[in-house]
């Protein structure tokens, strides 16, 4: 084997490397998604959400600790807390509370969602957005007990366009299909910057907050953008959930510049997928499924080939990336933030 070979992954490694996929929702007491992650040496992070189509918090957190107790080496999960009683005085108190209660089940980190910015308003009708000084008490006992929290705040640029002007199929897909989330038909609401605005007040507010951006921190269009958060704010991460088609898309044009990315901030980007086990595929399409996605990341990140993917338009080339990246955006970026608490 030459030097130039033992220096870079290719795809017949898949299998055999050992890897985390730091976004799914494992919503079902059935195990097929750790089970099928596991023959490809896949470790979990699963995270609780309050969403359409969810089981309940409580379900979730239930399935979440029984999945923890079977698999306490390849599973963990983080907790979302709920708002629907946002207007009680106590509500930081509870929430709080909530949240010990879900950190003595074993969660390891914890999860805000676009329905803050997009959903919650308060009492006089006006948007709640992340950096509500009644958020405060609760960033403030992350910060003191070293608990990351994981931001799903904003969403693709993309929701702020027609669908026709959307750059990947995937988001015009999401957004046809989920209307009340496709800010293009809301213009009341907050814009994309509001929302990004909100999310960057809140680092600097608490600058000492274990932050990981998900869906590459809703700043998916640009590497250029997320590198400047990256440099601004020194304790956030990202993972790449349901967003590495965009970079895919940035790729077929601009590849040197995705991949000086990666190679730049390399100890700051986990891999993750948002893939959702909700019961309503059956075990071999499933799995066909994951694998595919799995393997066509993989084959991205670690090969020079000529590729196309189903949710861009048009040819880009695997960003080829040394071993030692790879292994932090699969492995140590992972174990470092959520899987050695």
């Amino acid at each position: 084997m030459t030097t130039q070979s033992q220096d870079f992954y290719s795809t017949e490694d898949f299998p055999s490397v050992p890897k985390y996929d730091v976004h799914t929702h494992a919503n079902i007491p059935g195990e097929r998604l750790i089970d099928f992650s596991k023959s490809n040496n896949f470790k979990l992070l699963s995270i609780n959400l309050i969403a359409p189509g969810f089981p309940s918090l409580d379900e979730q957190l239930s399935i979440s600790a029984k999945h923890l107790h079977n698999h306490p080496a390849d599973f963990a999960f983080a907790y979302n807390f709920p708002v629907d009683d946002w207007e009680e005085e106590d509500w930081p108190t509870m929430t709080t509370a909530r949240i010990e209660h879900a950190r003595a089940k074993g969660a390891v980190a914890v999860k805000v969602w676009k329905n803050i910015g997009m959903e919650l308003r308060n009492t006089s009708g006006q948007f709640v957005m992340i950096d509500h000084p009644k958020f405060d008490p609760v960033i403030a006992y992350l910060v003191r007990h070293d608990i990351p929290l994981i931001g799903h705040l904003g969403e693709p640029r993309n929701c702020w366009l027609p669908l026709e002007e959307m750059t990947v199929s995937s988001d015009r897909s999401y957004f046809e299909a989920y209307p009340q989330y496709h800010m293009f038909l809301h213009p009341s609401y907050p814009s994309y910057d509001e929302q990004i605005r909100a999310r960057d007040r809140l680092l600097e507010k608490f600058p000492e907050l274990r932050f990981v951006g998900a869906h590459l921190a809703s700043l998916e269009w640009s590497v250029d953008e997320l590198a400047g958060r990256l440099d601004r704010y020194p304790n956030m991460m990202v993972d790449t959930a349901e967003r590495i088609c965009h970079l895919q898309h940035q790729a077929v044009t601009e590849w040197r510049k995705v991949h000086d990315f990666f190679i730049t901030y390399q100890d700051r980007i986990m891999y993750g997928t948002d893939i959702v086990d909700d019961g309503n595929e059956n075990d071999e399409s499933f799995q066909k499924r994951i694998n595919a996605i799995r393997q066509r990341h993989w084959q991205f990140f670690t090969t020079a080939d000529e590729m196309e993917a189903p949710k861009v338009s048009g040819m880009f080339r695997g960003l080829h990336l040394p071993r030692n990246v790879v292994d932090k955006i699969y492995r140590t970026n992972a174990e470092k933030t959520f899987f050695s608490r």
